[in-house]
Parts: structure tokens; sequence; C-alpha cells
């Protein structure tokens, strides 16, 4: 099995923590450990950049100078974290009076020069779609969902790697191999406005809205997500629009580990999906994937409280 070093982050153990949990378990039935760096801190996101640059550098750099300590490459699921630890790494190798600066405020030295990369890019890499597909014990026909990659895992085009920054397949090949009939869409990489999500919720709630009438003209029964603050968003902002907007959509969001786990036959998903604002659950058992205690009742995107 092999192991990589781990950034959490903050929503993992709060608002997402079905995210944190299926990504460590998913990672781990897929041979790959997730080892948390010790003493790990919060990276600023999303409202550091907005306040101070100087901060908006110095909290994942601490991160970072723990991860230069540990040596090898940090994995990171949130796409939030995943961005800022980059957008840090890359200033500090590239500014080296900033560099300094930054040491002397954090106490080490934050010139980290490993690969930051997100569990989604892991798994593409290191197990591949072929292994995944081969993996798969409950296979998810008849979901039809589209990829929703948000904006901080493709931009900047020149920071970030892996996928097409314009049309990024990464997740569409994954879903693919638990045997989703994923959608194509022209919306895989807009904002859903989540940095605005509590200042201006009108302005959201339309961002919001529009991605779930594309995903409907895309024939789409759900969407899938990397990012906890995108789901989280999604969930509120789809909710809202129901309540004061009389909007019709109806489309559970779920992280793309969750769906791995399901397809795998994992009885924690049953956990994960508790955990939603919108139940998935409900779609599923129509759809026949739900497996072991994965049980809803019949309709759609029951609204709830999150737990």
């Amino acid at each position: 099995m092999r192991t990589y070093g781990y950034y959490p982050g903050c929503s993992q153990f709060s608002s997402a923590e079905e995210y944190g949990d299926s990504a460590v378990k998913v990672a781990e039935a897929l041979g790959l450990r997730l080892e948390p760096l010790p003493d790990w801190s919060c990276c600023g996101a999303s409202s550091a950049h907005m306040t101070n640059h100087l901060l908006s550098v110095s909290l994942p750099a601490r991160n970072l100078a723990r991860a230069r300590e540990r040596g090898g490459d940090l994995v990171v699921v949130c796409a939030a974290c995943y961005h800022n630890l980059k957008s840090a790494q890359k200033a500090l190798l590239e500014d080296e009076a900033l560099a300094s600066r930054v040491e002397k405020i954090i106490g080490s030295n934050p010139r980290f020069r490993g690969r930051i990369v997100h569990l989604l890019d892991v798994i593409y890499e290191e197990v591949g779609v072929e292994a995944l597909r081969e993996r798969v014990v409950n296979p998810l026909r008849g979901l039809e969902p589209v990829s929703y990659y948000g904006c901080l895992m493709a931009r900047p085009p020149e920071m970030m790697e892996g996928d097409n920054p314009d049309n990024p397949r990464r997740m569409d090949e994954l879903l693919a191999a638990l045997a989703a009939e994923v959608k194509p869409w022209s919306y895989k990489t807009d904002c859903c406005g989540g940095s605005l999500s509590l200042t201006r919720a009108d302005v959201v709630v339309g961002m919001v809205n529009r991605l779930f009438e594309a995903a409907e003209e895309a024939g789409a029964d759900s969407l899938v997500t990397a990012c906890p603050m995108c789901l989280a968003n999604l969930e509120m902002r789809q909710r809202e629009g129901k309540l004061r907007f009389a909007h019709e959509h109806d489309l559970p969001v779920f992280f793309f580990t969750e769906l791995i786990g399901l397809a795998l036959g994992m009885e924690e998903a049953e956990a994960w999906f508790s955990k939603h604002l919108l139940d998935p659950r409900p779609l599923l058992w129509r759809k026949g994937v739900a497996t072991g205690s994965v049980r809803g009742l019949p309709g759609s995107g029951t609204v709830k409280a999150r737990r």
C-alpha cells in the first residue's frame, strides 16, 4: 500500500465530514494510504485572500512547511485547499523575499518542492480507470450524473495540472468506470458563487440554479463534485431556490468519493449519504443502485437539516 502525505482541510471535519471519511476509506480500499500531516492547520480558504495577501500565503505556508519536513507528495481533497496550497507554493518558490518573510512569521521553512495533487488525480493516475472498473461490485447503471469540477480545480491553467482546463475529463472517466451514464455538458468549470454565498445570496441563488437548469437540459439526474464548498452551496441554494423562487430543480449532489465507495460495495455509504442537505438515497433507490442499508423513500431530493 502506497502512503501519501495528506492535508485533510477543515471542512472534512465539519460541513463535509462525509467527504473526508469517504476519501480516506475509498483511498484505502484502492491501496492508497492517506497519512495526515502532523499539526496541520487551516489554509485560509476562502476568506484570507480577501483580507491580506501575506496572510493568504502564510496560512497555507505553515502546512507546506509540514509537508516539506515529511517529504514526498501531498494529497488534498478540498478544491479550495488544493488551490490555496498550490498558489502559495508557486508564490513562495518564485519569490525568495516573500519566502524569507513568511519563514520568519511561521518559524519554519515553507519551500515545499514536492507535488501537490488532488485525490481525484491520484486515483486516476495511480489506480487507473481500468483497475477501478475491475473492482466495481455494485455498478451504478442507470445513474445519469454530470461532473462538476467548479472553478478552483482547473484555474489558472498554468498552475494546475493533470486535466484539460477547458474540458476536464478525469472525473467523467472515473464515473464511467463505475458504469454511471455520465452526461456531457458545458458547465463543468463554471463558478457556483461559493465565495459570495454569505454576502450576496441573491446572486448566488441565480448562479446555482442556472447550473441545475443546464444539468437538467443535459439529461442529468444528479451532479458530482470534488469540492466541499461547491456541494454545500449547490445543496443549500437549490433548497433556497425551491422555497423562495419556486424552482422545480430536484437534483442530488454527490462527492465523487461517495459514488466510488458505493460502487465498491462499501457499507459506510449509508452514513455518508445521510449527512446531505438534499438526501440522495431516494434517487439511488429508484435507480436500483443502492446496496446494503442505503435505502430511501419514493421520490427524490428530500430536504432536511445537515447533522
